[in-house]
């Protein structure tokens, strides 16, 4: 690498849990909980926050208000909020293991990556007990970033760029432009391009699709590039540099990008 120093991954639907399943099952449970029933496009919007700060966001939607003053006769408040995530974390503990998969070659590309002298870090909406069950399972299967950071860890998340400039100051990088942000989400993208990194947006395996391995496969060949190019269109309008299939497919990306910065281009 002539110029690029880190890349810095999200964790579910770029990493691991392809499809981004566990956090819509833990939400939408939440939810139904609360005798409201949310959909899983009403869960995906917001994708990628700090998980108090996608529940609000849930809680702002025009339907999902209505139903809770049908339901509890006021509008949901903070502290609404606070309870509902205080309900949230055991719901995610529970399932979130079912879903650590690691997603298909990325024990190989970000080992290769590091052998080419890149560090690796990652960001996430997820609380610190449960990036840490994640780090547990994904190093069992080969994937082991150099720096891992939740929005605990630095005050707040997502679109804030506060878990990136962190790893750029731990990973004591030249300059922001020399670091990748690559994540599944709009927020990933947003958090990136708020830190000054370059961005790749991850669409098969991610939150756009939100489909499991199976649910993917199946697909036919018409519907499949359908659903792909309108994920790549939602992240390439939120700023991504590029977009891919998946983290198998990232190499060439960050090859060209090594290139583009040191030509003198920046994000």
């Amino acid at each position: 690498m002539k110029r690029l120093e880190a890349i810095v991954f999200d964790w579910a639907g770029t990493t691991v849990d392809f499809g981004s399943l566990a956090p819509v099952r833990a939400v939408t449970e939440m939810f139904r909980r609360e005798g409201i029933r949310i959909s899983d496009a009403d869960v995906r919007r917001d994708m990628g926050l700090y998980k108090k700060d996608h529940i609000r966001g849930i809680l702002r939607m025009s339907h999902v208000e209505g139903a809770w003053r049908e339901r509890h006769g006021r509008s949901p408040d903070q502290r609404d909020v606070e309870r509902m995530f205080e309900q949230f974390i055991p719901l995610q503990m529970e399932v979130l293991e079912q879903y650590a998969q690691l997603i298909l070659s990325v024990g190989r590309v970000t080992e290769t990556l590091k052998e080419k002298g890149l560090k690796i870090g990652s960001t996430t909406g997820y609380t610190r007990p449960m990036l840490e069950v994640l780090q547990r399972a994904a190093k069992e299967q080969g994937y082991h970033p150099d720096l891992a950071l939740c929005p605990d860890d630095v005050g707040g998340g997502r679109p804030l760029p506060w878990m990136c400039l962190q790893i750029a100051r731990e990973f004591r990088l030249k300059a922001m432009a020399a670091a990748v942000k690559v994540g599944d989400t709009i927020s990933d993208i947003e958090e990136g391009l708020h830190a000054g990194m370059w961005t790749v947006g991850v669409v098969a395996t991610g939150n756009e699709i939100g489909l499991s391995p199976i649910e993917y496969a199946a697909l036919d060949l018409y519907e499949r590039n359908r659903l792909l190019e309108q994920a790549r269109d939602r992240l390439r309008a939120a700023g991504a540099h590029y977009v891919v299939d998946s983290v198998a497919l990232i190499e060439p990306i960050i090859e060209a990008l090594d290139e583009r910065a040191a030509s003198g281009e920046r994000p």
